[in-house]
């Protein structure tokens, strides 16, 4: 089965990628600071529902493609890692906006909408979330050992350690998001940490991923 050293790793990337602000950051904060915290959890469900749909297609062998064209996974993993490297320089370079702040403020003024179409929402901002689809097309084989059994099971226990890790931070977020932002607001030195160990964690990532040499694992299935 999976080792803890990819369940560690999984669970950083997770961490990192949810702590960078984003669509389902932006979605779920204004939804909570908008109508308040139910309609933030309702709208975290279809997030959440997302995350199920990405975790299906993986372990249905989405990876099985990269087997059979090298050269497309090849592409795919250099274009996460690109992808990793401009999300860290978006949180540390100069001049960007608190993470959690900025979020907020983008989503003062939002029209009340129904649970229905606040779930709805959740979905539809994870599938099409280019962060996630990296996570679970490029960055979560790099995790899979061959060595250690089938990859659909790894690639299934590995897409739960990632979505724990990232329905319990937004969970964290939707319900305290305007005491987080007012704290990291009033405070300076706390916000540029926040960016900083964001930033440098994705950026180690994105490295890992670079440098990996592994091939798809989905023909060890």
């Amino acid at each position: 089965m999976v080792s803890t050293g990819a369940v560690i790793g999984v669970a950083g990337v997770a961490l990192g990628m949810v702590l960078t602000p984003g669509p389902n950051m932006v979605h779920l904060v204004s939804r909570s600071v908008a109508q308040g915290r139910r309609a933030g959890l309702i709208a975290l469900a279809g997030v959440a529902a997302g995350f199920g749909v990405y975790l299906v297609a993986a372990v249905a062998g989405i990876a099985a493609v990269f087997a059979v064209v090298p050269a497309l996974y090849a592409a795919v993993k250099f274009a996460g890692a690109a992808y990793l490297l401009w999300l860290a320089w978006r949180v540390v370079r100069p001049g960007a906006a608190p993470m959690l702040g900025g979020a907020v403020a983008r989503g003062e003024a939002v029209r009340a909408e129904g649970a229905g179409r606040l779930f709805s929402g959740g979905l539809v901002t994870n599938l099409l979330n280019p962060k996630i689809a990296v996570l679970y097309v490029s960055l979560l084989p790099q995790f899979v050992d061959p060595a250690r059994g089938g990859a659909a099971a790894q690639s299934l226990v590995l897409g739960l350690v990632q979505i724990a890790v990232a329905v319990s931070v937004n969970a964290l977020f939707v319900v305290s998001a305007g005491s987080i932002a007012g704290f990291v607001g009033r405070r300076p030195v706390w916000a540029r940490v926040q960016r900083y160990l964001t930033g440098t964690v994705l950026a180690a990532v994105a490295v890992r991923v670079a440098v990996d040499r592994s091939g798809p694992v989905a023909a060890a299935a």
